[in-house]
């Protein structure tokens, strides 16, 4: 295994709509080599950073492309096409090598933050939001997913002030809401590369390169959101609350459920079975091999699949949660609308579902 770490530069990409710029940054890779794969392919990754870092761009991809002949299943060596790919402006191509990241390690957050920056890039905000809700599932503390996704939730309101205003030229608190929205994304920042500490690294885990404003402290992990450095005005702390613990907890579980439909929307099996606890109680005595068989032929079946959640209640009780809400489910073949309760078991940061009821 090599210790020693080779940084990429960050990628950042614009998303331009309507003269308004929204940078969202690039995540960038810190590589780590493991001792099971061929020593060929950990010195073509190797040189395909070194030329990346240097720019040649065509070199580096034949590199990668020839470590990847040797181990297609790669999880480093494809992450790094995804980056030449994106850096060649090849969006189409680095989608298609993320999303098959998200497919074969739906544990990972980076891969769906770089599929965010890219769907944000073509102005497709409502795929970029189901990215970044995956990755913040895979890992709730991923501050770089919240941040991107304060971006994009700053995009959407936008583009609706925009619309407010197109259909009432008059509307004055549409003009100064986005008049706002515009001051964030006016002045897009410079990013710096911060070192990464390759000890904290797994074989499998791809910890990407910290960025972070070139006048501020580098985050702990993975790339910042490009965001305004307006001062914040002064506010009063606010007093402990005895409910605030439980009110937290409601709200991850809350997200966990909008990207567990997320995933099920997008089709991505191997993220929606992740939501799944190792002590799920499948239906009808299935074995969980089974059961996930069942699932996954019922997910890619469908051309389309639209699974719409409302009127979410959730109740916490130390680890566990019960959560019920209305359940739209629309696809080609079928449509269905019922009352679903789900029961949560919380698994480190992460609330898994351990048993699925439907019904009403």
């Amino acid at each position: 295994m090599l210790n020693k770490n080779f940084s990429f530069r960050a990628l950042s990409t614009a998303a331009n709509d309507r003269g308004i710029v929204g940078s969202i940054v690039m995540v960038a890779l810190c590589l780590t080599f493991t001792g099971i794969a061929f020593a060929g392919t950990a010195e073509d990754i190797k040189d395909a950073s070194r030329l990346y870092q240097q720019g040649k761009l065509d070199a580096a991809l034949t590199k990668v492309n020839a470590a990847l002949v040797q181990q297609p299943k790669d999880a480093q060596g494809r992450f790094v096409k995804g980056l030449i790919l994106t850096e060649q402006k090849k969006t189409a191509d680095a989608i298609q090598v993320f999303s098959g990241l998200t497919e074969d390690f739906p544990e990972l957050p980076e891969p769906y933050n770089n599929l965010a920056v890219l769907y944000a890039s073509q102005g497709n905000y409502d795929k970029a939001k189901a990215a970044l809700e995956l990755a913040i599932h895979t890992h709730p503390s991923y501050a770089t997913a919240h941040e991107n996704l304060g971006d994009i939730y700053a995009q959407l309101a936008r583009r609706a002030y925009d619309k407010a205003l197109q259909l009432d030229k008059n509307n004055t608190a549409a003009q100064s809401k986005l008049a706002m929205v515009k001051d964030l994304f006016a002045s897009p920042k410079t990013v710096a590369v911060a070192a990464l500490d390759s000890q904290k690294t797994s074989p499998a885990a791809i910890p990407p390169v910290p960025l972070a404003s070139a006048n501020t402290k580098p985050a702990a992990s993975a790339a910042t959101a490009v965001t305004s450095t307006t001062a914040p005005s002064k506010v009063e702390p606010a007093k402990p609350s005895a409910t605030a613990p439980a009110a937290d907890a409601n709200d991850v579980v809350v997200n966990t459920i909008t990207a567990w439909a997320e995933a099920w929307t997008t089709k991505n099996v191997s993220a929606y079975l992740g939501f799944y606890d190792a002590s799920f109680e499948t239906p009808h005595g299935l074995t969980r091999g089974k059961w996930e068989s069942q699932r996954r032929k019922r997910i890619t079946a469908p051309a389309t699949i639209s699974v719409n959640i409302k009127m979410i209640k959730v109740s916490t009780t130390g680890n566990e949660a019960v959560a019920s809400f209305r359940q739209t489910y629309r696809s080609d073949k079928t449509t269905s609308n019922n009352t679903k309760t789900l029961r949560l078991v919380k698994s480190g940061e992460r609330w898994l579902i351990r048993s699925e009821r439907a019904g009403g």
